[in-house]
């Protein structure tokens, strides 16, 4: 397509109904995952070590998840997602020792010196720190309200960790702030590769992690417990990690990183209302105070608008699609029917404006529109 001006393609709310499936996935992958927090200091509650819970966790995520790919390769014909690519594996072997490795340990350890109820809430520095990471090295556009909202969400966890005295905060929340950390980093590398193939992606993730964390736990004196644990603990993470890392990457597409961040924090809140629940832990001043905070930090996250005219350089990748306003290519004869489907692809250079998130064409500098 040629470089002009376009007419206005989506009305806001066109635009709305497009960014849905976005907003739906980092909603059902922050349900799940936040879910997760409560029922994995369950299982440590049993005598896991923090590092065996994370090996346990992901290994399940991952080798369910291989079963996932196994069943939709004897039942499909065509290939509806684009497999993952030789340029995607640095990145996901940056992906892997964050987000499978360092990540899970370090929340695992939290979960042992920190009540279930304020490690869950802690977790909203999560999509904090995918914001800052996402501002700050990979330039994605954050305006005043994205970065108020995260201002909001950073108190609230100050609020919650803070304990005063010589130490005022405790080990058991750095570790879980470092967890969030390495999530964040792990978010915003998993962007790099999320127009692969998301159930391949968090297969291998959990294969490799869940391998590599299981085998140093081993070698430390740890001890595999009951097979009833194990296979607790393998559904657990199958669920809460494998399937709710499938939804992220989904979401990852649609939204870009800070904003699938910002709908992920209500992952938390799902964790301490479960934790509350399962543990009969008090609900305080100081906990209902940081849930404001953060809520606060939320609604501003999910009421963002953004748009200005722009410019789409011209492009060539494959990743799942369909015919909409950014995809008006023409087909081969061998190129796949119905709709979504992958196939390579070429974008022609366009400049228009509607509504958009920073999604996988939408990577355009701010200062020069």
């Amino acid at each position: 397509m040629m470089l002009g001006k376009a007419p206005r393609l989506m009305t806001f709310s066109r635009m709305a109904r497009s960014a849905f499936p976005g907003a739906g996935f980092a909603l059902a992958s922050a349900l799940l995952f936040g879910a997760g927090t409560p029922f994995a200091k369950l299982l440590l509650g049993e005598g896991l070590s923090p590092w065996l819970m994370a090996g346990l966790l992901y290994l399940g995520s991952g080798l369910g998840l291989s079963l996932v790919l196994l069943a939709r390769a004897a039942g499909t014909r065509t290939r509806s997602e684009a497999p993952i690519q030789k340029s995607d594996v640095p990145w996901l072997v940056l992906v892997i020792l964050f987000g499978g490795v360092a990540g899970p340990v370090l929340l695992m350890l939290g979960l042992l010196h920190t009540p279930a109820s304020t490690a869950s809430l802690l977790l909203n520095l999560e999509g904090l720190a995918t914001l800052m990471i996402a501002w700050t090295v990979f330039h994605e556009n954050a305006d005043r309200r994205i970065l108020l909202g995260a201002v909001a969400i950073l108190a609230g966890a100050v609020l919650l960790s803070w304990q005063g005295g010589p130490r005022p905060v405790g080990f058991g929340a750095l570790a879980v702030a470092g967890a969030c950390l390495c999530w964040g980093i792990d978010n915003n590398l998993t962007r790099k590769i999320s127009g692969s193939d998301p159930v391949q992606i968090a297969a291998a993730k959990g294969v490799v992690a869940g391998a590599v964390n299981l085998t140093l736990a081993l070698a430390s004196g740890a001890r595999l417990p009951a097979p009833l644990q194990v296979g607790e603990a393998a559904l657990l993470g199958f669920l809460s990690y494998g399937v709710s890392l499938v939804f992220f990457v989904r979401a990852l597409r649609f939204l870009g990183s800070a904003r699938t961040g910002a709908y992920y924090t209500i992952a938390p809140f799902v964790g301490a209302v479960l934790a509350m629940a399962i543990f009969r832990e008090p609900l305080t001043a100081r906990l209902v105070a940081s849930s404001v905070l953060m809520a606060l930090g939320l609604y501003l996250h999910l009421t963002e608008r953004h748009e200005h005219e722009h410019l789409h350089a011209a492009m060539d990748h494959s990743h799942a699609h369909i015919h909409d306003a950014h995809h008006r290519h023409r087909h081969g004869p061998h190129d796949p029917h119905g709709e979504p489907h992958t196939h390579p692809h070429h974008h022609g250079r366009l400049r228009h404006s509607h509504p958009h998130f920073p999604d996988l064409h939408h990577h355009h500098s701010h200062q020069d529109g």
